[in-house]
């Protein structure tokens, strides 16, 4: 039974993680992993827990409460006939293949080399949160045939190695291919069950040694962190809605762009030993 001193500590971290998480993700639109993972990385890390099989950890339970968030998302975004069923049919296949293989590489990869990867992708996705534009297009529908059997597993596979769920390539990606906003949102929600799902069974089937991971981990998946993580976006999600609503969104993304921006190079700091 792991001691309090241990245990306090994390929850009170989870609390205040999962807290600016929810804000975050109903302010910006972004979805939590993106959050989640270097937040998770830097906490355990100080309490401890550094370990070549920390990221694994960080991926594995910031996709678990996608798989949660995700689900009450698209539900949601359906509710309000949102959702391209389409679009979701077309490109489940592809994205749940993507999201096995992703398991499978970030379960042969150490700490080190996930954050490599992690900070290299963050670094796009901060571009693209601060420079894209509505008039970047790649065609005027999303693509079918070959080019939709490289995009879809793609989509799971980066997915996977960052610990994110469908938004933060699944709404570019829809966008740049002529894709309504609202629509492209409500859609990619349905992208990041895709992608959770099959993770998750995956990276609870890891076999991590029990001396380098936090208390009441199963697999690779830490079970008070997804318990907290999920309560806390529940109560401060909406909170996050409100001020967007009561104010200009996109200064914001560029703010919380230079923000990833700036986690992401310190995570390929600490990747190349600086």
């Amino acid at each position: 039974m792991p001691e309090m001193s241990l245990i306090l500590p994390m929850l009170a971290l989870l609390l205040v993680i999962g807290a600016l998480a929810g804000v975050l993700a109903g302010l910006l639109g972004v979805g939590g992993g993106i959050v989640l993972v270097p937040a998770f990385f830097y906490a355990f890390a100080g309490l401890g827990y550094d370990s070549p099989y920390l990221m694994q950890i960080c991926l594995a339970t910031s996709l678990a409460t996608i798989v949660v968030t995700s689900l009450r998302s698209v539900l949601a975004h359906n509710k309000k006939g949102a959702v391209d069923w389409t679009i979701l049919r077309g490109w489940a296949i592809g994205i749940a293949i993507g999201a096995l293989l992703g398991v499978g590489v970030a379960a042969a990869l150490r700490t080190q080399t996930l954050q490599l990867i992690f900070g290299c992708l963050a670094l796009v996705i901060a571009f693209y949160l601060a420079f894209g534009r509505q008039s970047w297009s790649l065609g005027p529908q999303m693509p079918s045939g070959p080019r939709r059997w490289v995009l879809s597993p793609a989509v799971g596979f980066l997915s996977v190695l960052m610990g994110i769920g469908g938004g933060s390539f699944g709404v570019p990606l829809m966008s740049l291919y002529s894709v309504p906003i609202h629509r492209a949102v409500a859609t990619a929600a349905g992208f990041g069950i895709l992608i959770a799902v099959p993770s998750v069974a995956g990276f609870l089937l890891l076999d991590l040694p029990g001396d380098v991971t936090p208390p009441y981990t199963i697999g690779a998946v830490n079970l008070p962190a997804f318990a907290v993580i999920i309560a806390m976006t529940l109560i401060t999600t909406p909170l996050g809605v409100r001020l967007a609503h009561a104010m200009d969104p996109k200064p914001l993304k560029r703010v919380f762009a230079f923000f990833l921006a700036m986690v992401a190079l310190n995570m390929l700091r600490r990747s190349l030993g600086f």
